[in-house]
């Protein structure tokens, strides 16, 4: 079984332009509608498996390319910041609400996580119908993340003659991912540009920009603290069991901030979850969605 799939599009809180794909059932849908929010670097195609088992399983999906990511707009005053995001987030799920009739699951991998969780906290209690984390918790593993961005940031400018480079620079990074036999889903996250080389598909004032995403760093954790003890919406969160940034006392941290939360941990997993292991996390969130309907 297929969904039907098309472009379509979200005005974000800069009046910023948020491209999008929209995933139907091929049937009657049901449930809340899904937004999924990617992690810093990469774009809407990073859940193209997910999104077709959401909606083969009956529910309307929008998987967004965040500002600066993919084909939605780089903000010209190049804000960045995990606000910025959050606030995005707010406005995608309210045009949800407005064309659905209800507030949508938002599930949110890594930088998407955390807006999710902020939007959660921002934007009332009517925004969302339930919220699934992954890989992302108030506690992140420094080092973690500084090997992430560094990987980011190593290659922004100067890019990549070939897309077998770029594939060999990721098999540096992630030893332990098998390598595609195609490399097409990697063409999407990268753009070529006039002078023949491939760069990253975000813009790089992401990493290094005046309101980049380290931008409030320091009060970073206390705030997704108070968002984590304060959320009341039902809440997955799904850790890649070999995650470079989320250890097992974060879980536990978190775990008594949101003893409601339900958990997951993927085996054989690391940071980035749906690609690593996709069928093991494709279970995870279509069981939250059937307990949320009451159907699980």
């Amino acid at each position: 079984m297929n969904d039907m799939k098309g472009q379509t599009g979200f005005t974000g809180a800069s009046n910023n332009r948020l491209i999008a794909d929209e995933h139907h059932p091929r049937g009657t849908s049901h449930g809340n509608p899904v937004v999924l929010l990617h992690g810093g670097g990469q774009t809407r195609h990073a859940w193209g498996g997910a999104a077709r088992r959401i909606a083969d399983a009956g529910h309307v999906a929008f998987t967004v390319d965040q500002r600066g990511h993919g084909e939605s707009a780089w903000v010209d005053d190049q804000a960045y910041a995990f606000d910025d995001y959050a606030a995005d987030a707010i406005a995608v799920c309210r045009e949800v609400t407005d064309r659905h009739g209800m507030p949508p699951v938002l599930v949110g991998a890594s930088l998407g996580g955390i807006s999710g969780l902020m939007a959660d906290h921002l934007g009332g209690p009517d925004l969302l119908a339930g919220l699934v984390l992954v890989d992302i918790t108030p506690h992140i593993d420094p080092d973690g993340v500084s090997r992430i961005q560094g990987f980011m940031a190593a290659d922004m400018r100067e890019g990549f003659a070939t897309l077998e480079d770029a594939a060999a620079a990721i098999s540096a990074y992630l030893p332990h991912r098998k390598q595609p036999r195609s490399l097409d889903g990697l063409a999407k996250n990268l753009r070529q540009d006039e002078d023949g080389r491939y760069r990253w598909h975000w813009d790089p004032a992401f990493i290094d920009g005046p309101r980049n995403i380290n931008t409030g760093a320091e009060t970073l954790q206390q705030r997704l603290v108070d968002a984590a003890c304060g959320t009341t919406v039902p809440l997955l969160l799904v850790r890649g069991q070999q995650s470079e940034l989320v250890t097992e006392e974060a879980v536990a941290a978190f775990r008594e901030m949101a003893p409601h939360a339900e958990f997951v941990d993927v085996s054989g997993a690391g940071h980035m979850v749906a690609g690593d292991r996709n069928d093991a996390f494709n279970d995870a969130v279509l069981g939250f969605l059937e307990r949320l309907e009451g159907r699980g």
